[in-house]
């Protein structure tokens, strides 16, 4: 196993890494390694960014994590006979945190194997990196959690363990004690910086797939239908007028032209199986998408507005840039009329009157106390409509209000655009 591993350099411009780096010491740290200054050329200052990576192949492919390499130049691969080797960037890919890198030379390298199947949660594994720049360091621990997400993107499920790793562990192999990688090691949970026994690794089938891409294409293709979902929690699916058990996503808001606005999909709609098989939830949603080439065509099971509906939607290829609608706050509006709805805690106003060209009502100030704040509603965000009843003026929201609380209902169901995205949010009216 120990063979296999390499420790990976990469020089970076130092005012890049400082804007990258998410710092020393936070709750949740990429593993970047120490770096060093370097004088070579005043006044712009360097760093040596300082991680792990492993050989999957004889001819000298090395996997290690986009997070160590990105901004970088001069890549190095030390292997584990001290031997240094120039190494050239195959392709990256920022969304899985996974890089793949070529080195030359004759002769073959000792490659790793790649796991066939996710490990047992307390089945023992070993790590092997680069940690401070203490090559080939070997630590041994257990699984402590599968498909663990922890917050930082959409297309990994980690692997948590308690093997301690550290900042330049980043891009090491996590090995069952067979000598298959099980993940590769990307980040840990720390209060302090170093190790405190939680480590999250990325799923070797996830490694595998996504080197196999950058390795044909030097970039990741990926499937894209353009719909942003969430999952149907019990509040929603009470807003929905829907069973609380049920499951599934609803579709939030459509991108403008995209696959699923083309194929008649409309906010609203709960999606229950993709190509016939139940939907848990959006991330596994947006993971099997993902996975599928562009112009493949799908069928979903939906309902809308509790009856059932197939659509069939043709996969499109996810673009390579979003432009995210801004919302400016910074005029302070008049508080909201008084009306029968209940005080959520919060004042809005127009969105035209703030030049937006949009429906809907701005939140202005929101009580850190009140109902809305308790709800997820933001300073900044749109609320788009309720109970599917386009707002468009302070009056219109809580007259949506009162009317599902006079209906019986025990929340309503808010559409909300933030910067981030478009939501649903059940509001408590009664």
């Amino acid at each position: 196993m120990k063979p296999t591993v390499v420790g990976v350099s990469a020089r970076v411009q130092q005012d890049a890494r400082d804007a990258e780096s998410p710092g020393r010491g936070t709750d949740l740290d990429r593993l970047f390694g120490s770096p060093k200054e370097q004088s070579d050329t005043a006044p712009t200052r360097f760093a040596i960014s300082q991680g792990s990576g492993f050989f999957i192949s004889p001819d000298g492919y090395v996997v290690t994590t986009n997070h160590l390499i990105e901004h970088g130049d001069r890549i190095e691969v030390t292997t584990d006979d001290g031997a240094i080797h120039s190494a050239a960037l195959v392709g990256a890919d920022q969304k899985t945190d996974l890089a793949l890198l070529k080195v030359e030379r004759e002769g073959k390298f000792p490659a790793a194997r790649m796991a066939d199947k996710p490990p047992r949660i307390g089945q023992w594994v070993i790590a092997v990196g680069n940690p401070f720049g203490l090559g080939g360091t070997v630590t041994a621990g257990i699984v402590s959690a599968g498909a663990r997400d922890i917050k930082v993107g959409t297309y990994n499920d980690f692997v948590q363990i308690d093997a301690p790793v550290n900042q330049g562990n980043s891009g090491g192999p996590t090995f069952d004690i067979a000598g298959n990688v099980i993940g590769v090691n990307s980040a840990i949970f720390s209060p302090t910086g170093g190790s405190v026994g939680i480590g999250f690794a990325i799923p070797a089938e996830t490694v595998k797939t996504i080197t196999a891409k950058l390795r044909e294409k030097g970039a990741v293709t990926r499937g894209w239908m353009g719909v942003e979902i969430q999952p149907v929690t019990p509040d929603l699916a009470e807003g929905l007028g829907l069973d609380k058990q049920m499951g599934g996503v609803v579709v939030a808001e459509l991108v403008p032209d995209s696959p699923a606005a083309k194929a008649g999909i409309v906010p609203g709609d709960v999606i229950k199986t993709l190509d016939g098989e139940p939907v848990r939830d959006d991330r596994q949603v947006v993971k099997r998408v993902s996975d599928m080439s562009p112009g493949r065509s799908i069928e979903l099971g939906m309902l809308r507005k509790r009856e059932q509906k197939s659509v069939n939607v043709t996969i499109g290829e996810f673009p390579t840039s979003s432009n995210k609608e801004g919302v400016n706050t910074e005029r302070r509006e008049q508080p909201t009329k008084g009306n029968a709805a209940p005080n959520l805690g919060l004042k809005l106003t127009p969105a035209e009157s703030l030049g937006l060209q949009r429906q809907g009502v701005v939140v202005t100030e929101v009580d850190p106390g009140g109902v809305a704040a308790e709800s997820g509603i933001a300073i900044g965000d749109i609320i788009l409509d309720v109970s599917d009843n386009v707002v468009k003026t302070p009056v219109d929201f809580h007259k949506a209000l009162s009317d599902a609380r006079n209906q019986g209902r025990h929340v309503a169901l808010a559409r909300i655009k933030s910067n981030a995205a478009t939501r649903y949010i059940a509001i408590p009216v009664g």
